[in-house]
Formats: C-alpha cells, sequence, structure tokens
C-alpha cells in the first residue's frame, strides 16, 4: 500500500519541525539564519516551522541588536523553558541524584540521597524512590503533569522496555520494577538505562561537535565499583546507535575470583575496586566481594603501590590486564579500531593500570595487525550521565511536541 500524499506531507513536516528543536537543543538560540543553515532547510520552511512552534508553545523569539550595525534587530529563537520538564535519576552504590531539567536541557534543581549501606529490600528503596521524586517536583513548585519524562540509570542489567533493573551490584537478582513504581505518576514516561549507555551516547555527541566531524564509532570504558561499557556505532541508515553489553561480568579467566554477580573470574571480579582491594591485601579470590569500597580506601591502596608495595602494584596491574584482554575481544567482534574513552572514578589510578591495560590490548592478533586504539580520559562521568538523560529525553519529547 502506498501513503497517501497527505500521510507523506505530514511526516516530512514532522521531520523538518523535528530538526529545527534539535537545532535549538544542541546549539543553544540561533537566528532564522543560522536555523536554516544547521538545519538545511530553506528559509521559507524555517519561517513557516518557527512560526508553528512558537504558536504552539513550544518555541520563544527574543529580539537583539545587530552589533554596531544599524537596521532592524535581529530575531533569536530559542526552545522555551517551561514548554516540558525532565527528571534524571542516577543510581549508584552509595547514593541516588535526583535532578530536574528543563525543556532547554539546563538543570534546575539537584539534591542526593546517601544509599543505606545495611540490608535494603526492593519495596523500600522503591517507596523512598518515589518519595524523593515527589519532593523534587514540590521544591520546584511545578504540576506533576509538568513532568514529561523520569529518566533513570544504574549499573547492571536493565530491561529498558519495562523499566525493570534485572540485576544491580546492591540488590542482586532482586528485581526493581520502576514502572510499576509509578506506574500512576501523572502520566510521565518512565525509563530505565544503563549508565554506561548513557555515557556513550552524550559523549559521541559531544566529540562530534568538538571535532566538527561524523564520529564512526566510539566504546566508552567506566571503572570504579562496576566495570560498565558502552558502544556507539554507526547504524545502516548512518544514525548512531547505542549499546551498553554486559562487559564487566564477561568470563575472563579460570582463577578463583568471586565476582558479586555470583559468577566465578567475570572481568569485574579483577578489576572492579573490591577486585583491586581483595588482592591488594591478598584476601582468598573466592572471598564473598564488599558490596561498597570507598574512595578513600582506594586512593591507599595506590599509594601504597606508588610507594613500591608489591601486592598493591599487582594488583593495579592485573586489573589492567583484564580490562585490557576484554577490550581486545571487544575490538575484535567489533572488527574496527574504535577509539576508547576511560570514565569513572577509576581514572584517577591510570598510572598504575595502564601498564596491565596496554599488555593486554597488545596480546590481541587485531591490535597487533590494525594498531592501538586511541584511549581518552574523561573525568566527567557524572555530567555526561545527566547530558545522556537529557538529551535522550528531549528528543522523545520533540517527537511529540513537535507535531
Amino acid at each position: 500500500m502506498t501513503a497517501s500524499p497527505r500521510a507523506s506531507t505530514e511526516a516530512v513536516r514532522h521531520q523538518n519541525n523535528g530538526l529545527v528543536l534539535k537545532a535549538l537543543r544542541r546549539e543553544g538560540p540561533l537566528a532564522h539564519t543560522d536555523l536554516s543553515a544547521a538545519t538545511g532547510l530553506s528559509s521559507a520552511t524555517v519561517s513557516a516551522i518557527t512560526s508553528h512552534l512558537e504558536k504552539n508553545g513550544l518555541l520563544e523569539r527574543r529580539e537583539v541588536a545587530n552589533a554596531g550595525q544599524r537596521g532592524r534587530p535581529r530575531a533569536l529563537f530559542a526552545r522555551k523553558r517551561d514548554a516540558a520538564h525532565v527528571i534524571a535519576v542516577r543510581i549508584s552504590s552509595h547514593a541516588v541524584q535526583y535532578s530536574l531539567a528543563d525543556y532547554r536541557g539546563t538543570m534546575i534543581d539537584r539534591f542526593e540521597e546517601a544509599r543505606e549501606q545495611g540490608p535494603e529490600s526492593p519495596r523500600r528503596f522503591l517507596q523512598a524512590f518515589r518519595a524523593a521524586i515527589e519532593r523534587l517536583i514540590q521544591r520546584s513548585r511545578l504540576p506533576a503533569a509538568a513532568i514529561s519524562t523520569i529518566s533513570i540509570s544504574s549499573k547492571g542489567l536493565v530491561d529498558r522496555d519495562g523499566a525493570r533493573l534485572l540485576w544491580s551490584p546492591v540488590f542482586g537478582y532482586e528485581e526493581l520494577d520502576f514502572q510499576s513504581a509509578l506506574a500512576d505518576f501523572a502520566g510521565s514516561r518512565v525509563h530505565l538505562f544503563n549508565e554506561s549507555l548513557l555515557v556513550t551516547h552524550a559523549l559521541a555527541l559531544r566529540l562530534e561537535k568538538n571535532r566538527g566531524a561524523p564520529l564512526v564509532s566510539l566504546a566508552t570504558l567506566s571503572l570504579g565499583h562496576s566495570i560498565g561499557l558502552g558502544i556507539a556505532y554507526r547504524d545502516q541508515h548512518g544514525d548512531l546507535e547505542f549499546r551498553a553489553p554486559n562487559f564487566g561480568h564477561m568470563l575472563h579467566a579460570d582463577d578463583g575470583k568471586r565476582c558479586r554477580c555470583g559468577a566465578i573470574g567475570c572481568i569485574e571480579a579483577s578489576a572492579g575496586f573490591y577486585g583491586i582491594l581483595r588482592m591488594a591485601f591478598e584476601v582468598p579470590p573466592d572471598t564473598i566481594p564488599a558490596k561498597f569500597v570507598p574512595l578513600l580506601e582506594m586512593e591507599k591502596i595506590a599509594s601504597r603501590a606508588r610507594q613500591g608495595h608489591r601486592a598493591s602494584e599487582y594488583a593495579f596491574r592485573q586489573a589492567g590486564l583484564a580490562l585490557g584482554q576484554g577490550l581486545s575481544r571487544m575490538l575484535s567482534l567489533a572488527e574496527e579500531t574504535m577509539p576508547i574513552a576511560i570514565t569513572g572514578p577509576g581514572t584517577r589510578f591510570m598510572d598504575l593500570l595502564t601498564r596491565g591495560l596496554d599488555e593486554g590490548l597488545a596480546q590481541s592478533q587485531h591490535v597487533r595487525v590494525r594498531g592501538a586504539p586511541e584511549i581518552l580520559i574523561i573525568t566527567e562521568e557524572e555530567t555526561l550521565v545527566f547530558e545522556g538523560h537529557v538529551d535522550r529525553a528531549l528528543t522523545e519529547i520533540d517527537q511529540d511536541l513537535g507535531g
């Protein structure tokens, strides 16, 4: 069946509206001519779109004088801040961070709550989670209906379609169903993402903007209590696609090291903070892992390693080796040498990890033939998680409101 001319026209108009909203989200306020250049749309089309979006309360216009020039002032178009709002929640091993952003992607409120370090049931956590979201909205004095999307991220295995956390470092295999917990929450969409996917999403957009060229592919490796990996690549239509494979729990070696997931020999069992701590203190490898290792404790181990303490130095080297070998397998499967960005609190120990990391990568035939990947050290993981939340949420909102 062939689409009707009217349906085709509506689809094109919807797509063009999305291009204008996307340009304003990525670039900030733009003049008419700048919008035309950024989207590739004609001047007449941009005029029609901005008029439509302004009428529907999505854009606002501001007159600015031409610097040093006579004539009429320029009109700058910007996304209207109160057209929609997004709540972004980052769940980590030690805290939960709640942020509120407006339709321009600007953060307007944030607070953080410490996680209970003792036993915590999913039911109790979800009750506190919902109460915190309600408090965030009350602080902003917004009606609940003003929240278009609640976007949640965590380390672990996620069921993105159902917003269920299937496995996490703290709750193990006890599921957390965020969709059900927030089912009656003023009609807001609820999404759940692996944190590494959001980091990769935001970093890919940032690198493309800074380099002024499309990114072919990218991997991000998060180092900390958990080990996470995100991958960006071009799909058949040329669009960036993002994935977060379960890299930290990929089997690495039959070495008896117990992982938090219950398996033996995962990458994380060697490279996660608890794995490094266990090896540095020469604790039996099958010891039940600590759920959370304070960063201060890791700094002490690193200090000992830098002073020549053999067990501590060896622990970091083995962690780097596990990471390098895991990344070499990933590169072999990807069949291309993509840049690898390393993020997370573990980046402060790169001087101790690099030797093992390079050794692990060098063992790969892929790296020997195609060369070592470009390694980027990125220390803004928290900011990238927020940016990933907001960009994905606002893209979806644009598709709904921009029609």
